[in-house]
């Protein structure tokens, strides 16, 4: 079971499942990019055996409520998933407050190594059995064979224990840039739409609808400015982004719709 928001890399991998023959139940958001709690608790019966919902949105930047979402999965004793990959390192994340069973994050997103990640698995009784991924030799507890990226392992943690340390500080201030930016822009612009709720939302996003201006023309207008009308992981497609299709942004809204990124 996944929401209709997911990023690419866990929508594709549930359409590689459907294909192969098992089922995957869609649950919806509601127009704030909320997962659909009653919808949820609808769809999960005891046939389902895990639940993927990402922590926080890679384009709208919404914060799901992983802690009562795991409480929905563990009723029927469905394991629970998160992507992590946008939260990990802009806002505390604790695996035993928020219930998980599996976790998987991306180093270069808080100013890691590229390609290189982890994997969080719940070692808690009974254990969680995974089968392996790669075979060749045993390496990590047997569950992905392969010479292993050390440096880019390092780095991954040196950059988890900065954040671990500056997180609070640094997210305040990136919070603070983003409310700037917002208000600036509802000062000297009309036709102002935040995509996403405000009040469960990465410190550091920002994401506006404008009316009546083409996406496409407003970022040639942005000159230098670095934006995005869309994910870099689905850049080339020229269809509406499907988180937007699935909180109603669509239309004349969807094609002036830009993401802000506040950062280092």
């Amino acid at each position: 079971m996944s929401a209709v928001t997911e990023h690419k890399s866990v929508l594709d991998s549930c359409r590689r499942l459907e294909r192969e023959g098992w089922r995957v139940t869609w649950v919806g958001v509601q127009p704030d990019g909320i997962i659909d709690l009653d919808a949820l608790r609808a769809a999960v019966d005891d046939r389902t055996i895990l639940v993927s919902v990402m922590l926080a949105n890679n384009e709208i930047g919404v914060v799901q409520p992983m802690a009562e979402i795991a409480a929905i999965a563990r009723a029927h004793g469905a394991l629970l998933h998160t992507d992590a990959a946008q939260a990990a390192g802009k806002i505390p994340v604790d695996v035993d407050a928020l219930g998980l069973d599996l976790l998987s994050l991306t180093g270069h997103k808080y100013y890691g190594p590229k390609g290189a990640g982890a994997l969080y698995v719940r070692r808690r009784k009974p254990i969680l059995q995974l089968a392996c991924q790669i075979d060749g030799g045993g390496h990590e507890n047997g569950l992905r064979s392969g010479t292993l990226n050390v440096p880019g392992i390092a780095g991954l943690g040196m950059a988890a224990e900065i954040c671990r340390l500056e997180m609070a500080d640094e997210s305040a201030r990136l919070a603070a840039l983003r409310d700037r930016l917002l208000s600036g822009l509802r000062k000297h612009l009309d036709g102002i739409r935040v995509n996403g709720c405000m009040s469960s939302r990465l410190p550091h996003n920002l994401h506006v609808s404008f009316d009546e201006v083409e996406g496409e023309a407003l970022l040639m207008a942005l000159g230098d400015l670095a934006v995005s009308t869309g994910s870099a992981c689905s850049s080339g497609s020229q269809e509406p982004s499907h988180v937007l299709k699935a909180i109603g942004a669509v239309g004349d809204r969807a094609g002036a719709s830009i993401r802000f990124g506040s950062s280092r």
